[in-house]
């Protein structure tokens, strides 16, 4: 062979050497420096592709994780919800009769217990059935001693046994009417004065609407405060029909709150039909830990059907980074987090299909990732120095 021959063969192996050693660059480990320098530098930094990074950086820069979990992207639904109070988890209080409100125990925000009283109002009405309440229980206490009497004389042969009977009657129609007196009264929550009525909580919470103003005149039945348990939520997404047929009891969801972190989610209830005004069916999600929620709150919830399709890895978009060419992701190590390259498919709303280099229960960042990206290219810029 001649010279020239020599040395465009040379050439070649260099330069498939070199595109070799960029596709390696991100999970090859570089040699340990000998300096002094070199040591510090690599206790940095460690390996190629490596992110040193404590748990108080990580929070300083705001940068979130997740873990990753095996689900269809074409079998994922991704709906709008909003979380509400559950139906045993909000109370409206009113006063049951008319009238003007004397007292107010409490403000939008206080925490309340159930059965404490939140407010009173003075109403005539009120004095009518305290009344009413104490009429008929002095009858039926007349008639129970009347019942008596006529009891001993017919023991004693001195009244027909009509009497007996007649006394009676008249001893149950008085206990019926002071039942009555009474169940009315409670209902109308009459306080012990017979004044006024008492606006009470039957769930413990806290007062979330108080519309009540101290003086004003109320008719039956008005809104004057409103009281809601922070524990008792449920989550409403409205999903397409078409998407609600493959939604049962029990699948598994996943809510998005806006700011990179998740809460995970179960399916309680599809109602069966559509909704005449915006033609979806409502999706009932129960959560196990609601203390990052709120009610009123909007946000987006992703559901996976139990009979979804294929099964694979699913991020969000933002946690997918382009290093030197390659898609990546950066997975949470024990230091740190390591530039792991994947394949990634399908990608829609948001989210990218992982077809390799992920598995289910990694941790991956998500929101802030291309912060680790521009950290990487600082580390590897260390290393070729």
């Amino acid at each position: 062979m001649t010279s020239r021959q020599y040395l465009l063969g040379g050439a070649a192996i260099l330069a498939a050497l070199g595109i070799g050693f960029t596709a390696a660059k991100l999970t090859t480990a570089k040699p340990a420096a000998t300096t002094e320098a070199g040591e510090e530098h690599g206790e940095e930094h460690g390996e190629a592709g490596v992110i040193v990074m404590d748990a108080a950086k990580l929070s300083a820069a705001g940068i979130a994780v997740q873990p990753v979990a095996a689900s269809g992207l074409a079998g994922e639904i991704l709906a709008q919800a909003s979380v509400e109070a559950a139906p045993d988890g909000q109370a409206v209080l009113t006063a049951r009769v008319n009238g003007s409100v004397t007292r107010i125990f409490k403000r939008v925000g206080d925490p309340v217990r159930a059965g404490e009283t939140i407010a009173l109002v003075e109403s005539a009405d009120a004095a009518s059935i305290a009344a009413d309440r104490s009429v008929a229980s002095a009858k039926a206490a007349l008639a129970r001693q009347q019942l008596a009497r006529e009891e001993r004389l017919f023991g004693q042969g001195v009244s027909p046994r009509q009497d007996l009977d007649a006394a009676r009657a008249e001893a149950a129609a008085a206990e019926a009417e002071a039942r009555r007196a009474r169940t009315a009264a409670g209902a109308a929550r009459v306080s012990g004065d017979g004044r006024s009525v008492v606006v009470s909580s039957p769930i413990s919470g806290r007062i979330t609407a108080a519309p009540a103003q101290l003086g004003a005149f109320v008719e039956p039945n008005a809104e004057l405060f409103r009281v809601g348990d922070p524990r008792r939520i449920q989550i409403e997404a409205a999903v397409a029909g078409a998407d609600a047929r493959r939604i049962t009891p029990g699948d598994a969801a996943v809510i998005e709150l806006g700011n990179g972190t998740t809460v995970a989610a179960t399916v309680r209830s599809v109602t069966p039909g559509l909704d005449e005004t915006t033609r979806s069916a409502t999706v009932v999600l129960t959560v196990v830990d609601p203390s990052a929620l709120q009610a009123g709150q909007l946000l987006q919830v992703r559901i996976t059907p139990k009979l979804a399709g294929p099964a694979g890895i699913v991020v969000p978009d933002e946690a997918v980074q382009t290093v030197e060419g390659l898609s990546v992701v950066f997975v949470r190590t024990t230091n740190g987090f390591r530039a792991q390259q994947v394949t990634v498919g399908r990608r829609s709303g948001g989210r990218a299909e992982i077809l390799q280099g992920l598995k289910p229960g990694q941790v991956v960042a998500t929101r802030g990732a291309f912060l680790l990206k521009a950290e990487l290219g600082k580390a590897e810029a260390s290393h070729d120095d």
